[in-house]
């Protein structure tokens, strides 16, 4: 999830979406994203973690991941359910990702699912040069759109691919994947999701961790 406005609905929630979240397999959600990262031991930033499944999948593989999840509830829940000592969590979440500001910390992955529509325009235009500082050069970014009807609760807006793609640009992002999938996996009516991945070139990211707010 995202930051405190961003997550609205989860911590009420979060009983019901660890079973949710885990039911699904991470190899199959992430089918599509899996072949294009580089491999272990590679260090993963997996933004927004939830219940933890994506974490304690990179785990399994054998990279290195640095889960971020600002909702306490999810949090404790994620790291009660996957203990792993390949992964680190901590609180913190988007727009700012306050935490790594000033740190110069770098990875190799950056992941961010079913995170990025929670984000107004503003946020949006705030966090991507911060996701792209924190992305090694040659590394990849990989994130999943939400479209179709907005559960109850929750603060959600419809990105387009193409506008994501077009910031992502700005910052020296690439776009390397760009597919739209059926809600496979749970199979809500009218639910759609755009997958998307980025690979960062030389020269970007220069805006920074540490730039100032819009």
């Amino acid at each position: 999830m995202t930051g405190a406005s961003s997550n609205a609905g989860y911590a009420a929630e979060a009983e019901a979406l660890v079973s949710q979240y885990e039911s699904i397999a991470f190899s199959e959600i992430h089918a599509a994203i899996l072949p294009l990262l580089p491999p272990p031991p590679a260090h993963v930033l997996d933004i927004g973690a939830g219940t933890g499944r994506d974490a304690a999948g990179f785990a399994a593989l054998g990279y290195r991941v640095t889960a971020v999840e600002p909702t306490a509830e999810l949090r404790r829940r994620a790291a009660a359910l996957h203990p792993s000592p390949r992964i680190d969590w901590r609180d913190d979440g988007l727009p700012d990702l306050a935490a790594f500001a000033g740190h110069g910390e770098a990875f190799d992955v950056v992941m961010l699912t079913a995170v990025w529509m929670h984000l107004d325009e503003a946020e949006r235009r705030r966090a991507m040069p911060r996701l792209a500082a924190l992305l090694r050069v040659g590394g990849v970014m990989a994130l999943s759109l939400r479209h179709g009807p907005v559960p109850p609760g929750r603060r959600m807006f419809d990105v387009s691919a193409a506008e994501t793609i077009d910031l992502a640009r700005e910052h020296g992002l690439r776009c390397i994947l760009c597919r739209t999938d059926e809600d496979a996996q749970l199979g809500r009516p009218g639910v759609t999701w755009d997958r998307i991945a980025f690979v960062r070139e030389a020269g970007a990211g220069e805006a920074g961790i540490g730039a100032s707010r819009d």
